[in-house]
């Protein structure tokens, strides 16, 4: 065991608090913690006091290990400061988009692909969190039976948004029980209280949204299979927090039901829900499980089946696996 690292948390938004907590949670060893963001301030987190300072390139120095959880883009904390943080010597976790894509940066589920965060180069990717939760549940039936095909639909949480997402459903759910006008949905595109809406991020090529080509390119990258077919269709939901997804695969090799949901039973990280139950948004917040459930075979079309795919997106599907990706570099 590597003794304990200068860690720094960049961004307080919902998954740089997440962040907080899951390191604290798990006890990650840490010498001294330092928290940054746009401004400085107070923050009370758990009941307990953090300062966070203003960030700037200075700050990173001394640092060991750096996780950005702040604003993407070409004004993001991640783009404007990654490359800094490890000139001074950090190892850089990413949770945006910004990097995911960067041939030189690899995109890394630690308990699918480990490997690929040992050949980086000075920074780690950490996948969108729609495609965490359904490469976990696809990557032991890809390489059993070899997946050629996935429709996936999406069933997103605000949160998936960030605090002000939140922030705007609390709003107009309190208009709604009120019964008075409702507020902006700012950042959201459209109305999310008693709505569903086929927008997450930017409308791209053959009309698909950012999200979606997210869902099939990180896919592609973390299984290493550049072949595989992927449709997907991401909808918002008025959910505070957990993403949902309806998934449907065909396989190339014969299998049964009891094949994949013994895969399933011995994959660490999933937790397989046996019918009649199934999982739900409600029941996965605060876990760190991808739960998978309603496991079905396509009465028509041969070796095809759907399952029903549950997990926690501040969680697993942000900083649960950044700072896993981060455990892996605790042992020499």
């Amino acid at each position: 065991m590597k003794p304990p690292l200068n860690v720094c948390v960049v961004g307080v938004g919902a998954v740089g608090i997440e962040i907080l907590r899951v390191l604290k949670e798990r006890r990650f060893p840490i010498r001294a913690l330092k928290v940054l963001a746009r401004s400085a301030r107070p923050l009370s987190l758990d009941g307990e006091s953090l300062r966070v300072e203003a960030i700037s390139p200075e700050a990173f120095q001394g640092q060991d290990l750096v996780l950005f959880a702040g604003t993407e883009g070409e004004k993001g904390a991640a783009v404007t400061y990654a490359r800094e943080a490890i000139r001074r010597g950090a190892l850089v976790i990413d949770n945006g988009a910004d990097f995911r894509m960067d041939p030189k940066v690899p995109l890394v589920i630690p308990e699918i692909n480990p490997e690929d965060a040992k050949r980086h180069e000075g920074m780690i990717a950490n996948p969108n969190c729609s495609t965490i939760q359904m490469v976990m549940a696809l990557a032991p039936v890809h390489r059993r039976f070899k997946i050629r095909r996935v429709i996936v639909s999406t069933y997103q949480a605000v949160s998936g948004a960030g605090s002000k997402a939140i922030e705007a459903l609390e709003a107009q759910t309190e208009a709604t029980v009120r019964k008075v006008a409702l507020p902006p949905s700012d950042p959201l595109p459209q109305t999310i209280i008693q709505n569903v809406f086929p927008e997450i991020g930017s409308f791209q090529e053959l009309g698909y949204t950012s999200e979606e080509w997210k869902m099939v390119r990180e896919t592609q990258k973390i299984l290493h299979d550049d072949q595989m077919a992927i449709t997907a269709t991401a909808v918002r939901v008025p959910v505070v927090s957990a993403h949902s997804e309806s998934v449907y695969f065909e396989i190339e090799h014969p299998a049964a039901l009891q094949d994949l949901k013994g895969l399933w039973r011995q994959t660490p990280g999933v937790k397989l829900v046996e019918e009649p139950s199934y999982p739900m948004p409600v029941e996965a917040v605060h876990r760190d499980e991808v739960f998978i459930g309603r496991v079905r075979q396509d009465p028509f079309i041969k070796n095809a089946f759907s399952c029903w795919v549950v997990s926690d997106n501040l969680r697993k599907g942000a900083a649960l696996n950044a700072v896993q990706i981060a455990e892996l570099f605790l042992t020499p």
